[in-house]
């Protein structure tokens, strides 16, 4: 399939309703508003193409930017493609969805990970927090650094409750990520979720519910789900 082809088919299958969610949640135009189920036959169509997925991206409309990440082929992207991906991801689930997910499948998750958690910006941030829950939860845990994500608790312990509230956002969600996939330091995570407590978060003038760190811990020890990681990154 062309991006021609592609473009009209997702405007096609596009609904008010759909883009009315996306655009309150952040997404501009342009924006069809195509659900993800939408999507998939076009998906299964296409495969893989990381070409196609780069002509996509670069569209900015938010669900070309999503199929984008459907069919990219991360360990075809280098540093600078990722640097591209995030300065053109303009809200959350672009950063956080889209983006740290498809970085979450390279070898250079890592080190790009790293150096946006430290960028100072919300979203790069962000995404770079996201990244290590999608790693956290699938990944083996002898894949990670047991004294690094020691210090990025602490750092998160530390810091959450003075970062943008994107950052918090997935912050928070690291603090559950150690907790319940990374058994090393299931302890430490769940003492630092207590010490956090709840992390308010808002959408413009409304308080957002996030879940409580030390709350979500338990519970999946409840639920017996402790060490749980999925098979891939991307469904």
């Amino acid at each position: 399939m062309e991006l021609k082809e592609i473009m009209e088919e997702l405007k096609a299958l596009g609904t008010e309703r759909t883009k009315k969610i996306y655009m309150s949640n952040g997404a501009r135009e342009p924006v069809f508003g195509v659900t993800i189920g939408a999507m998939k036959p076009i998906f299964k169509k296409i495969k893989y193409n990381q070409p196609l997925a780069e002509q996509l991206y670069a569209t900015g409309n938010y669900d070309a930017m999503y199929l984008a990440g459907m069919i990219a082929e991360p360990k075809k992207m280098s540093v600078e493609d990722f640097n591209w991906w995030i300065e053109g991801a303009y809200f959350y689930m672009i950063s956080d969805f889209i983006v740290a997910v498809t970085l979450a499948e390279t070898d250079i998750a890592f080190t790009v990970a790293d150096r946006w958690i430290d960028s100072g910006k919300e979203l790069v941030m962000s995404a770079g927090w996201s990244c290590y829950e999608w790693l956290l939860g699938t990944r083996s845990d002898s894949e990670f650094d047991k004294e690094k994500l020691l210090a990025m608790l602490n750092r998160v312990r530390n810091t959450i409750h003075n970062q943008p509230n994107r950052t918090k956002y997935a912050m928070n969600n690291f603090i559950m990520s150690v907790g319940v996939s990374y058994l090393p330091l299931h302890e430490e995570a769940l003492i630092i979720a207590q010490e956090v407590g709840k992390v308010d978060i808002f959408n413009g003038k409304n308080l957002c519910k996030t879940n409580v760190a030390a709350e979500y811990i338990h519970n999946a020890v409840d639920k017996e789900k402790l060490g749980f990681k999925r098979k891939n990154v991307r469904c």
